[in-house]
């Protein structure tokens, strides 16, 4: 029999490509944005990713788990499945889309944006177009045309990139060069400033200069796109509507999406309060800018947790019947642990090259970078010992699990970001997890017992806290207090690098010493 756990890690490297690949994308422009956008203007956008975030699930109404359901289900035509799915979603999403363009103006003056109706309008047209492609996609699993449902994605995202690329990059160059030719009298700011929407057609849309607009812009025609590559297999589509059908597949599927709001809502609820919570009424933007930035990079342990749970999922519930099962999720989770704590340590030793990725003006929130990482650490954490719902068939409990955390997250940010701003909104983090984590800990010590190791999955932490501790005495006794590049020599930089380098090798092999015999024990399950 084949060792699962090289299976299992095979299957994280492969699953989600194309999502892991807008992270990874995504993560290359944070160096762009956070030079080419104020902080204000980078909170903006996190503002709006947020709100979308959130109305997404909302629009999609869980009709792709629903399309699932019914899709497999004995005397059901799937094709009235998708149909009656696709109506729905295109409906209500539209519906919405046609309630923001008509009411862009008191949305934005509310919102604070007056003179950004488009930016509300281009918001309203990405929901509308990603919940009704939402459907298609679920279509492509259901069909398991794997290899579509990537290259569209695929497409999508790099349309995305191309037109941040051109935004960012050429159009303020062609604004610049027209404001020159036209304008020559005026000093250049000024006269780019002056431009109308007749001297620069692509004015109706996005500012002369860069702001937040291009960058809901570009992923608003990025969603064009996408819905373009759709059309051949629209015009094939077979539309059999069936109301008695769709009936049923919501009174499934609103259910489904009611349990994921918690969810979603805990992830992005910090972003949404910053608005009125934070400790400068008229620098929150800002504030929220600087702790978004931050957080991407905590991007590599949050990318590493995603791709996981990609390939987990399935390799759970694969492996529920064998002989040893439960065995073989308490040494993943160990494994899990050791290796988010390499990760942890990776990007707090290496935190003086990896803050250069960040522009100036972003890099005083540098340090919720650990807070970030812990958080995402038990993130992942709760996605194991969360399993035991799932298979143990009580996924009702995970609502109040989700609750549980979600009020933590609100109490914490009410209660300190008006005093400590982004600190709040970090420390939210990390005790909502681990809340969740606690108490489906407990849950599925009683209903369904796997024999998680916690003695050693607390070593890894141990290790992973004193790995830390040595870097930060030797940074300061042997490099006066850490080096910073720019301003400290090259040796005295090299030096720590090697010296960090060096100290994650031995946490690697202290954490090896005590994985090898439990990886040992998994083989010789595997081959029995």
């Amino acid at each position: 029999m084949a060792n699962p756990l090289k299976q299992l890690a095979g299957e994280t490297a492969i699953y989600g490509l194309s999502t892991i690949l807008a992270r990874i994308i995504n993560f290359l422009f944070v160096p762009f944005y956070t030079r080419l956008l104020t902080t204000a203007s980078y909170g903006v956008v996190t503002e709006f990713m947020a709100y979308i975030a959130v109305l997404q699930v909302v629009l999609v109404l869980g009709l792709e788990t629903g399309c699932f359901r019914f899709a497999n289900k004995e005397g059901v035509n799937p094709k009235k499945v998708y149909t009656d799915a696709l109506a729905m979603s295109f409906a209500v999403s539209f519906s919405f889309l046609a309630c923001m363009i008509i009411f862009a103006q008191p949305i934005s003056h509310a919102l604070g944006y007056d003179g950004y109706e488009a930016v509300i309008m281009y918001v309203g047209g990405i929901l509308a177009l990603d919940s009704t492609t939402a459907i298609l996609f679920a279509k492509l699993r259901q069909e398991h045309k794997a290899l579509k449902f990537a290259i569209f994605k695929t497409i999508k995202i790099l349309t995305e990139t191309a037109a941040n690329i051109v935004l960012f990059f050429a159009f303020p160059a062609y604004c610049k060069h027209i404001a020159t030719v036209l304008y020559p009298q005026l000093p250049i700011e000024e006269a780019i400033g002056v431009l109308t929407k007749s001297d620069v057609w692509m004015l109706h849309f996005i500012s002369a200069t860069p702001d937040f607009s291009y960058v809901i812009f570009a992923v608003f025609l990025s969603c064009i796109v996408c819905a373009i590559l759709f059309i051949p297999d629209l015009l094939r589509f077979s539309f059999e509507f069936d109301g008695k059908l769709l009936k049923k597949m919501l009174a499934y599927s609103i259910p489904l999406m009611i349990a994921a709001m918690p969810g979603i809502v805990n992830d992005f609820l910090d972003r949404i309060l910053f608005r009125f919570f934070d400790t400068n009424a008229d620098a929150w933007r800002s504030s929220l800018g600087i702790f978004q930035a931050a957080v991407k990079i905590s991007v590599i342990m949050s990318l590493f947790i995603q791709m996981f749970r990609f390939a987990a999922e399935p390799f759970f519930f694969q492996r529920v019947k064998d002989k040893n099962s439960k065995e073989l999720y308490a040494v993943v989770m160990e494994f899990f642990t050791a290796f988010c704590g390499f990760i942890f340590l990776i990007v707090i030793l290496y935190i003086d090259v990896l803050s250069l990725i960040l522009g100036k003006d972003f890099r005083s929130g540098i340090g919720v970078v650990p807070i970030m990482l812990l958080s995402y650490m038990l993130l992942g954490m709760l996605f194991n010992v969360s399993m035991w719902y799932k298979l143990s068939e009580k996924t009702n409990m995970a609502i109040w699990i989700t609750m549980a955390g979600l009020i933590v997250t609100f109490v914490v940010n009410v209660t300190f970001m008006p005093r400590y701003s982004y600190w709040a909104a970090a420390f939210g983090h990390l005790s909502s997890y681990l809340v969740m984590f606690v108490i489906s800990a407990i849950l599925g010590a009683k209903y369904y017992p796997i024999p998680y190791k916690w003695g050693k999955i607390l070593i890894f932490f141990l290790y992973m806290c004193v790995i830390y501790g040595i870097a930060l005495l030797i940074d300061k006794f042997c490099f006066g207090g850490g080096v910073s590049i720019g301003n400290s020599s090259a040796v005295a930089v090299i030096g720590e690098l090697v010296v960090h380098t060096i100290l994650i090798c031995v946490y690697i092999a202290m954490c090896w010493h005590i994985l090898k015999p439990r990886y040992r024990l998994v083989l010789k399950a595997a081959n029995s």
